[in-house]
């Protein structure tokens, strides 16, 4: 196993600078604009696909910049001005995302390709020659995606759709495709990769308390209103307890520095890529079912409007314990179980009303933390 020390001397990035913060906010603000594809659309098939299409690309590079300031420093001049640009590539991503596939798929396509160049001209000027000569192998596919997303977003209407999902799952097979890419040059320091994937939950999650707000916007501040504003707190803050939990994040970081050198980058891709992606996705849902939700307490919600509340836990659930699985930490039984039941609630959101679809919520959720408190870690006697 590569120690702690070889880790630490491999990659100089060890915690998360407040530009990088910045940059997180700008990022979870593109997250968030993609309920407001789903809250006016009300959660269709086509919108649902289309959100899922579109945080899929800009994951993917997300994960790229993730990858990128851990190989590297952000205190130097050029750096920052650099990392800037791919900023405001973010940004005009949020603007555009959404109507991006009603008349601003330009500007998504011209945001995505800013993104992608200058997360690519930062790999290759300023990371190590390690890191530049493994990252050259993915280089070529993120341009090509990039085009795809560009040509895509000019041409419209289905041809749009079709490229675009083609370059989001162009994008997440990279690195298994023939001949497999090499993770190896990459280096991770285990406690700025841990940091900075937090802090981007986190962050998520208390948009979803906005969500909150944005709901009850104008609406009379009412015993209704404080009961459904209060249950939509405790279940964000539920989901923030099933992700950070005691010590969770220090597991992470460990887990991550005892793993073997040539299985790291691997790990990290599986576990803060793609299960991180299903995680964003449940906020994104239960963000949507929590804006539905609040000013209606005691009305029936639809069916795709219960499915986002209860389906977005679900999810959110359901990820964390593929993100705990890969990584090799314990207490998943009781989260799957909350997952199952959280689908459940559905039929009480759509049949009876949003407040008790809520309640139930934050119930299963603090029966199932509470449960996993008897349960030993990893790594204790039983």
């Amino acid at each position: 196993m590569a120690s702690t020390a070889e880790t630490t001397a491999s990659a100089p990035a060890q915690r998360v600078s407040t530009l990088e913060l910045f940059f997180d906010l700008v990022f979870v603000f593109t997250v968030t604009q993609l309920t407001t594809v789903l809250t006016h659309d009300d959660l269709s098939l086509e919108s649902l696909g289309q959100v899922v299409v579109m945080l899929a690309l800009i994951w993917w590079m997300y994960g790229g910049y993730a990858w990128l300031t851990n190989s590297i420093s952000t205190r130097g001049l050029r750096q920052r001005a650099i990392l800037l640009g791919g900023m405001a590539g973010y940004l005009l991503l949020a603007l555009s995302i959404p109507d991006a596939f009603h008349g601003t798929g330009l500007a998504f396509g011209v945001g995505y390709l800013l993104v992608v160049s200058v997360h690519a001209s930062l790999f290759i000027w300023t990371a190590s020659t390690e890191s530049s000569r493994a990252f050259l192998g993915i280089a070529p596919y993120n341009l090509f995606n990039a085009v795809l997303v560009l040509v895509g977003g000019a041409i419209g209407g289905t041809a749009q759709a079709l490229l675009w999902t083609v370059a989001a799952v162009l994008e997440w097979v990279t690195p298994w495709l023939p001949p497999r890419q090499s993770q190896e040059g990459f280096a991770i320091a285990p406690a700025h990769f841990v940091e900075r994937h937090g802090l981007v939950v986190i962050v998520a999650i208390g948009e979803s308390v906005v969500a909150v707000g944005i709901g009850a916007a104008e609406l009379a501040v009412d015993a209704e209103l404080i009961v459904v504003a209060v249950l939509g707190l405790l279940l964000c803050a539920g989901l923030w307890w099933s992700y950070f939990g005691a010590d969770d994040d220090e597991q992470a970081e460990r887990a991550l520095t005892d793993a073997p050198a040539a299985r790291r980058a691997w790990i990290a891709l599986e576990s803060f890529g793609c299960a991180h992606y299903f995680l964003l996705l449940g906020i994104v849902l239960t963000a949507v079912g929590l804006e539905e939700a609040t000013g209606h307490g005691y009305e029936q919600l639809t069916t795709s409007q219960a499915f986002a509340l209860g389906g977005g836990v679900a999810m959110f659930l359901a990820a964390d314990v593929g993100f705990r699985h890969l990584l090799g930490l314990g207490r998943s039984v009781h989260r799957g179980v909350a997952a199952v039941l959280a689908v459940a609630t559905v039929a009480l959101g759509a049949g009876v009303a949003a407040i008790a679809q809520l309640a139930l919520l934050v119930v299963i959720l603090a029966v199932a933390l509470a449960g996993e408190g008897t349960t030993p870690k990893r790594g204790e006697a039983a």
